[in-house]
């Protein structure tokens, strides 16, 4: 177990674009004043890998020496087998004051929540119940300017600080790629009813066999201007409260009128 000072705030941080990325970096940076922090991060990039977990594969943790005067440690595995190593083995099942994800390249709206290595780490969290946090900046490139991603994360855990957190539930945090003198705030949302229309680039292989690349085109199927992706596209930064509990309540009543038992 690692042992860390029991009067100031544990911070864990985790990401799924790797230890080693400028996302993670940033984060860290923009925690700092906030408490003691672990890192325990994908030792590779693990975009995409959702809320998948090691069941087949051995899982090993290296020290990582990036984080000058910050633990950290580099998982084999995926950003939810991060966040398990790190309460159940590195903190012998203490659980941080707060989980803080990313900051992931590239944005998390609408339904890519649900692919999201990111996201599920911070879904993770919720589900152990600790306060947990998911950013995200809505651009890809590895030199982007984390510039307002910083501030908008202080505010974040400031109020967080400041105010009751809501129970098993952890906060998709989205910013915009803009100035910061063009940045327009931060804005509570609902996730917009947009996704991926799926399409395939196939090609041939040296051998004349055929294999895809994973392409498609994001469409917003939403015209609300109370969505994540509204806000995105309008200079805010938008937070959605995401949930575990995938029940369709508003579904059961019309399952119960299917008289499963007479």
């Amino acid at each position: 177990m690692v042992n860390f000072e029991k009067n100031k705030a544990l911070i864990l941080v985790t990401n799924d674009d790797g230890i080693t990325s400028k996302g993670i970096a940033s984060l860290v940076e923009a925690v700092r004043p906030f408490g003691q922090i672990l890192v325990v991060a994908p030792d590779k990039p693990q975009s995409g890998m959702g809320h998948a977990i090691s069941v087949h594969d051995i899982l090993r943790l290296t020290p990582y020496h990036g984080f000058e005067g910050i633990q950290a440690f580099a998982c084999s595995g995926t950003p939810v087998d991060c966040v398990k190593l790190a309460i159940y083995e590195i903190l012998d099942g203490h659980k941080p004051d707060f989980l803080v994800s990313g900051v992931n390249h590239g944005n998390n709206s609408s339904t890519n929540v649900l692919y999201s290595g990111t996201m599920s780490a911070a879904v993770e969290g919720a589900l152990e119940n600790i306060p947990a946090f998911g950013f995200s900046l809505d651009d890809f490139a590895a030199d982007a300017d984390f510039t307002v991603s910083k501030n908008v994360i202080h505010t974040m855990m400031q109020a967080a600080m400041n105010n009751e957190f809501p129970k098993n539930i952890c906060l998709n945090v989205n910013v915009p790629k803009v100035s910061a003198s063009d940045f327009q705030g931060i804005k509570i949302c609902r996730q917009a009813h947009a996704f991926w229309k799926d399409s395939f680039d196939k090609r041939i292989d040296q051998f004349g066999k055929p294999y895809y690349w994973l392409t498609g085109e994001f469409e917003n199927f939403d015209a609300g201007e109370d969505t994540d992706v509204w806000a995105l596209k309008n200079g805010f930064a938008s937070v959605v409260p995401i949930q575990f509990d995938m029940t369709a309540h508003s579904a059961l009543p019309t399952l119960n009128n299917w008289k499963l038992n007479n």
